[in-house]
């Protein structure tokens, strides 16, 4: 792994000491392969040297990576640059080129944007023209947190301005969900199966579910969310993004390019979303993991009048010949029951209830559950015959759990900053799929879709639980709404 210099905007920030500063040391720095790297940090906080030094210091101590070495290299490769309020950035380029020289770097460069989004386009401006001017040997590689863009239209113009200076092979658009290596082994364990990947079409699958709950609510973000709304914060990146993995087709060859294109395929696939297969709630007072909770309106810095949506379901259509007429239903929210990611395939029934009818048991359908927070892992559910005369059925679990097997897992950050170092792009979002689920909610953003309330601790509102089934026209109350 090549040496590199880590200028990293936000610095002072909370991401980067509870996550990227741990990610950076663990999945770059202590690798047997791993050249010198060394850190800029980069805020608008009057501190120094030393003050960035021992808050990094401190964030590796909590995640249990203090000892000798780590204090080694956070007193000689990390440094801190103050930029004034207005962000020029024209301070951290003789930094930067100061400690190349001084630590004998190669002049590889990674620029994280942890800042917020209003503040992307001028520091990728700066950033791009320095990069230009400086003609310097070594590469340049830019990543920038979400969200990228605040609809398809500023969406565009953002890609417009990167690609002004950065070709899409330097530009490393992150999502943190895509680094788990749950998500990442659903293409395994996909393509390297084939007893699932026979089934995994139209003729075998009745509905496919992902849930991305959350336990907490805004508590510290109000006004940021607040303008920006669950089908923007999490359905357009992060449910999408799994959306793509799921249902895509075999790439011709396992590299960045070809699964991109596989993804951009499927939500090119993706039928204009009904109005009436979308549900919006906001969270009220109630009790949450034995706590009361305040209502989203109660937060000190939301709008007494807010109708923005903490909770969204809805149900899309991929329609091309796998998919036809499987429904994707889609669940986020926050404070809900408890936090938890995973993704639902429910196979079709027998088509032969041969161990149903009057006097007989009746036959769960297949379930195959993939988690992918808290626990990571799979659990398939199967029928087995109950010891003793007759025939009842009983639904087993088949399960494995990563840790279990495999010890503790890298974080996703960890994984995907490893990927920006060695020039891995195969878990980053491109251009293309950016604006195409843009596109695709865009309608959403602008319909007149009512908020309705529910009670913290609770599923979202209560007309949601219908969606939970093969499709609207043959929604039944009887069916299940089970996490």
């Amino acid at each position: 792994m090549d040496s590199c210099l880590f200028i990293l905007l936000g610095a002072t920030g909370d991401l980067a000491k509870r996550k990227l500063i741990p990610a950076v040391y663990r999945g770059i720095v202590d690798r047997e392969d791993a050249g010198r790297v060394a850190v800029l940090g980069v805020g608008r906080s009057n501190w120094d040297d030393q003050k960035l030094r021992d808050t990094f210091r401190e964030a590796l101590e909590d995640e249990g990576l203090g000892g000798e070495a780590a204090d080694v290299w956070c007193d000689e490769c990390i440094a801190y640059c103050q930029v004034g309020k207005d962000g020029e950035l024209d301070p951290i380029f003789e930094r930067a080129t100061k400690l190349e020289h001084e630590l004998d770097l190669s002049g590889n460069r990674i620029y994280y944007l942890a800042i917020p989004p209003s503040a992307f386009e001028k520091s990728i401006q700066e950033i791009g023209e320095q990069d230009e001017a400086e003609q310097r040997d070594g590469w340049t590689r830019l990543v920038v947190e979400k969200p990228f863009g605040h609809d398809l239209e500023s969406a565009q113009q953002l890609n417009a301005l990167v690609h002004t200076y950065f070709d899409e092979e330097q530009i490393y658009r992150i999502d943190h969900y895509l680094g788990k290596e749950t998500v990442q082994n659903l293409l395994v364990f996909r393509f390297a199966n084939a007893i699932f990947e026979s089934v995994w079409d139209r003729m075998h699958i009745d509905r496919v579910e992902i849930t991305v709950a959350e336990s907490i609510g805004v508590e510290g973000r109000a006004g940021y969310f607040d303008k920006s709304g669950t089908l923007r914060d999490m359905v357009q990146n992060h449910l999408t993004q799994l959306v793509t993995l799921a249902a895509m087709e075999p790439p011709a060859r396992f590299d960045a390019e070809s699964i991109r294109r596989e993804k951009v395929k499927v939500l090119h696939s993706i039928a204009p979303i009904d109005v009436r297969d979308v549900i919006f709630g906001q969270y009220t007072a109630g009790d949450g993991e034995g706590e009361e909770h305040e209502g989203y309106k109660d937060h000190e810095d939301t709008p007494p009048d807010s109708t923005t949506e903490t909770f969204a379901a809805l149900r899309l259509y991929v329609e091309n010949w796998r998919w036809q007429g499987v429904p994707f239903v889609l669940r986020t929210g926050k404070r809900l029951p408890k936090r938890l990611t995973q993704i639902d395939v429910y196979f079709r029934s027998p088509p032969v209830q041969l161990f149903g009818g009057p006097g007989h048991c009746s036959i769960s359908r297949n379930v195959l559950r993939i988690q992918l927070q808290p626990h990571e892992g799979f659990t398939l559910g199967v029928e087995v015959k109950t010891p003793g005369d007759g025939f009842d059925l009983s639904s087993q679990q088949f399960h494995f759990d990563y840790e279990n097997a495999f010890g503790p897992l890298p974080t996703a950050y960890e994984t995907l900053l490893a990927d920006v170092a060695t020039g891995d792009q195969t878990l980053f979002v491109h251009a293309d799929e950016t604006e195409a689920a843009w596109a695709l909610f865009e309608p959403l953003l602008d319909a007149d879709i009512p908020v309705q309330d529910y009670k913290s601790g609770t599923w979202g509102p209560t007309n949601v639980a219908p969606m939970f089934v093969a499709d609207r026209r043959k929604a039944t109350p009887e069916e299940e709404f089970a996490v």
